[in-house]
């Protein structure tokens, strides 16, 4: 799965939608489709979901239930774990900065 191409899918709200839904847990697209009163645009983004990896759909006679794929919201969460050890490194740099400021301020005013 491309990160890439995970994030382009979750760009639309729709199919954040989709992913919360699958979240818990398998159901066909008539149940996906039912909050949304549209039947083919879902099908749509089903699509779209399915090709970025996120999401898979199994074979049980006619019904095609759709399921998160196994480990795909795992390899977004480690791009964004990345993410987030920069940032906080950022930050502790900043609070490092500021304490120094804090403290010749201190200092400057004692003298």
């Amino acid at each position: 799965m491309s990160p890439d191409l995970a994030f382009v899918a979750l760009a639309d709200p729709t199919r954040r939608a989709i992913i919360a839904r699958l979240a818990k847990g398998e159901a066909s697209v008539g149940e996906i489709a039912r909050p949304f009163a549209m039947s083919q645009p879902v099908s749509h983004h089903i699509k779209v979901l399915e090709e970025s990896g996120l999401i898979t759909r199994r074979i049980d006679g006619t019904r095609r239930p759709c399921r998160l794929a196994d480990g795909a919201l795992e390899e977004i969460e480690g791009w964004l774990s990345m993410l987030r050890r920069g940032l906080e490194a950022n930050f502790d740099r900043l609070d490092g900065v500021l304490a120094e400021m804090a403290m010749e301020e201190t200092s400057g005013k004692k003298e």
